[in-house]
């Protein structure tokens, strides 16, 4: 008797390669952050532990040449995790919809949530302090496992019913956007400093 794995959830995590761009990248950040007061009245607004741009920003790539260079780093990660994932495109390519800033302050989260209208989602980690939150990602299956037991402490990582993700400056994380994840609290005593984005066909 044999066992196989079915359906499979990708996660993707590759780096920026490009050490020069991320002092760059903190600097944008860091002034959206002192700058940006309808972004600082949503975050406070909305419980948000420190700054994000989400509801208050759309075109950063235009406005600052930083996030431009980013982005064309971007392109290339988010296209060769379509291919891992056996996209069938009809020839295009995947497209950035959005792209946002989010500088957490210590003891800051974000609950669950999935990023609905897209394709792929991701996040490029700028600044990680010692301590800081992990991507926590969820076992999509999990509505549906009614009175299934947990899993062993040392279940294989593809069998957990969470995964945590612990980033570095420069990473760069992808998965699938309707795969449910959150950031976890953490005790770091600096910013941490991501930026966040949505591709779509």
């Amino acid at each position: 008797m044999t066992s196989r794995d079915l359906f499979a959830t990708r996660f993707y995590a590759g780096d920026l390669a490009d050490p020069g761009l991320l002092p760059e990248l903190k600097e944008a950040c860091l002034a959206l952050a002192d700058e940006d007061m309808a972004g600082r009245r949503w975050s406070r607004a909305h419980g948000y532990r420190g700054y994000t741009s989400y509801a208050s920003l759309n075109d950063l790539p235009d406005r600052d040449p930083r996030f431009g260079d980013l982005v064309r780093h971007l392109n290339r990660h988010v296209a060769a995790f379509a291919k891992d994932c056996a996209f069938d495109l009809g020839g295009r390519r995947l497209k950035l919809d959005s792209l946002w800033v989010n500088v957490l302050k210590p003891g800051g989260t974000h609950s669950g949530h999935i990023h609905p209208h897209s394709v792929v989602s991701g996040t490029v980690y700028v600044a990680v302090p010692p301590g800081a939150g992990a991507l926590k990602l969820e076992d999509p299956r999990l509505p549906l496992m009614m009175a299934a037991p947990p899993r062993t402490p040392d279940a294989p990582e593809s069998l957990r019913t969470f995964v945590y993700a612990e980033p570095k400056p420069g990473t760069i994380f992808l998965w699938e956007s309707w795969l449910r994840h959150e950031v976890v609290p953490g005790t770091q005593k600096g910013d941490r400093i991501s930026i966040s984005f949505n591709y779509r066909v």
